[in-house]
């Protein structure tokens, strides 16, 4: 498998795959992990994932120069009085509907942890290099990379190729495939800098919105104390570049943020972003599936965009497992984009919206439920049978177990989660011996990896229906069957697995 782009998305992807036996090589241009501290809240499902592969408590951890952060601010200088714009005082942890808390990690602190533990599951990395070529045919694809320090290339050949190469995907572009959407919004500036900033920080915020006659801009922490981040737009039509932000310039647009003229500053980058919104008309080409911003961009506001690309990571990596390992046909993979596009399609108004609301613009009234667009995405595809709703979500999040939804988490004793058994193969729960409906899958696929667990009869278990209902569950940990008939399970497997039988 060749992973092409070294952010977050590219990297999770990584990890996904190498914790499912997939020999991977990723490629970046980057020579390491980013310092820029972008992308900062990992939301609940993103963390289920992240306990999936053990790595829950060490992001954690990397999150915890975050806890006082709250809220979105608006002032004319930081050292000037705020207005707060909302509180961010929802509870982080839904204990009954998740294992996992809310994080704010940012991209610095995440990207290492990552890359280390892909090289623990066998991913190689080729850091400082640019992807060249592309080729495919019916058997495999071929990747020509440039090492950018020697200038030397070399050829790769993969059975499949994630395109996690952002937001102006050369992929994307090189495969003629179409992005739906305003595009280009806007044009940044993020400058990481250091500066003592407490004596005008006697709360942190998790934004602030800066406006004043020399700078407009936004503001984040990082997770390193005295390191911060600031956001300078600027417009090209107008005549501005990313070249303008040198180093005095990008000092004088800190100083006036901060509204401290003689203010030490130090700058340690300077990077640019443009915020989209757009989706790519399709997800895949041949053995080339699009992941995170190559294949939509969405403002910041709600913390979707890595999260979704993350959640785009894992939905394709335990099908182009079963793929390669022989237990699931080809045609799996074409449910990466019927059910990830159809997601993002729904989630671009939902965000939109919400960025609306942040930068202060009168928008309808946000009635967006964050456990509801968190938890409550639903998929409709062949990998699923018996989905019965027709939307990705729901007026309200269902708690049950039913097809083509996230598992119901169920705490199984004070520690293990429903969600801390999905991750490396199917999962079957059953109110009786499950022996019968083992026996009705191996028929059809014997090499299926698949776990029974006999469940209890106590009110816990009420989210996973009456006796007799059997579900089966997938990797991701959504489900995938509902039922009391091992034959009418034997008979929906080949669909399920895209076998051709």
């Amino acid at each position: 498998m060749l992973v092409v782009g070294g952010g977050l998305v590219g990297l999770a992807t990584a990890v996904f795959l190498g914790e499912l036996g997939v020999r991977t090589v990723l490629v970046d241009r980057h020579a390491g992990a980013s310092i820029q501290g972008r992308a900062r809240g990992i939301n609940q499902r993103t963390m289920e994932l992240y306990r999936a592969v053990g790595l829950e408590a060490e992001i954690r951890a990397a999150g915890r120069p975050f806890a006082d952060d709250w809220g979105v601010a608006r002032c004319e200088t930081l050292a000037g009085d705020w207005h707060w714009l909302f509180a961010d005082d929802a509870p982080k942890a839904w204990p009954d509907l998740s294992p996992s808390e809310f994080c704010q990690a940012d991209q610095s602190a995440i990207e290492p942890i990552l890359i280390a533990a892909g090289r623990t599951r066998g991913t190689s990395y080729r850091f400082g290099t640019e992807l060249v070529s592309l080729t495919q045919d019916e058997d495999r694809a071929t990747a020509v990379l440039g090492d950018l320090a020697t200038g030397a290339n070399s050829t790769v050949e993969a059975r499949y190729v994630v395109a996690a190469d952002g937001q102006r995907s050369p992929i994307r572009e090189q495969l003629g495939i179409p992005r739906t959407g305003p595009g280009v919004v806007q044009h940044s500036a993020s400058i990481v800098f250091r500066a003592d900033l407490a004596p005008y920080v006697p709360r942190r915020a998790l934004f602030w919105i800066i406006a004043n006659d020399a700078v407009g801009a936004g503001l984040v922490t990082t997770a390193e104390p005295g390191r911060w981040s600031l956001n300078v737009a600027y417009d090209p039509a107008a005549g501005q570049s990313l070249e303008d932000f040198t180093t005095e310039r990008a000092i004088a647009a800190v100083r006036a943020a901060v509204g401290v003229p003689d203010l030490a500053v130090e700058i340690e980058d300077v990077a640019g972003w443009q915020q989209t919104i757009g989706l790519a008309d399709r997800y895949r080409a041949g053995r080339v599936f699009l992941a995170g911003d190559a294949a939509h961009t969405w403002p910041p506001a709600g913390a979707m965009g890595a999260n979704t690309g993350v959640q785009d990571g894992h939905n394709l990596a335990w099908k182009v497992a079963g793929v390669l390992r022989g237990w699931a046909g080809e045609r799996l993979l074409d449910s990466y984009e019927a059910e990830r596009r159809t997601v993002a399609a729904e989630l671009s108004d939902l965000i939109v919206k919400r960025q609306l609301k942040r930068i202060g613009t009168t928008v309808e009234d946000d009635t967006t439920d964050d456990q509801l667009w968190t938890l409550g995405q639903r998929y409709r595809s062949d990998a699923v049978a018996g989905a019965d709703h027709t939307t990705v979500f729901g007026d309200t999040l269902d708690r049950t177990v039913r097809p083509g939804c996230r598992a119901p988490h169920v705490w199984i004793d004070n520690q293990i989660s429903t969600h801390d058994l999905f991750g490396r193969g199917y999962v079957l729960f059953a109110p009786t011996d499950p022996q019968p409906w083992l026996d009705a899958i191996r028929q059809v696929q014997p090499t299926l990896p698949v776990e029974a667990y006999r469940i209890g009869t106590e009110p816990r278990w009420s989210s996973y229906g009456p006796s007799p209902l059997v579900s089966l569950i997938r990797p991701d940990g959504y489900v995938a069957w509902t039922g009391t008939d091992p034959e009418h399970l034997a008979g929906v497997m080949p669909s399920l697995l895209a076998l051709d039988r």
